[in-house]
């Protein structure tokens, strides 16, 4: 059996009021919330497929400004591992309404209220996530030493 990780990226965007931007997705049929996240595609690179996703899932222009970590989960209903790269990010500006297949809508949410959705949360990550970011782990961008192009 060939083992095949998964490289992910996900954006922590918290707004002047101290809400986060979620997306409200449907995955495997049910309802579920996460940080605008996704994968990497070929030869994208990290920071890039960052702002895509967030911009493809939520219809905001997002700049990632600090490292927060990288993650791993193995989801138990498909045994597949994600390496998640987990960035803290600005707003800068909504741009379209249109958004991935799948997505419901993008959400601006207090902490509160998305602990009042944990069962709802995609994986233990999204509020890890978050808890890392309120907690202050932050590392500079230039901690992600990537290939040229």
């Amino acid at each position: 059996m060939t083992w095949t990780p998964h490289a992910t990226v996900a954006v922590v965007v918290e707004d002047h009021l101290g809400r986060f931007l979620l997306v409200e997705e449907t995955s495997a049929g049910e309802v579920v919330f996460n940080q605008p996240a996704g994968h990497i595609e070929p030869g994208e690179r990290i920071i890039e497929a960052a702002r895509r996703e967030a911009l493809e899932e939520t219809g905001w222009h997002v700049e990632p400004e600090q490292f927060i970590g990288m993650y791993t989960y193995t989801a138990p209903s498909n045994g597949v591992t994600y390496y998640r790269f987990c960035f803290a990010a600005r707003a800068v500006s909504k741009l379209t309404d249109d958004l991935d297949t799948g997505i419901i809508a993008a959400h601006w949410l207090s902490l509160d209220e998305i602990k009042t959705r944990h069962v709802q949360l995609r994986s233990p990550l999204v509020l890890q996530c978050i808890e890392d970011f309120r907690n202050g782990r932050r590392f500079p961008l230039d901690i992600i030493v990537e290939s040229p192009v």
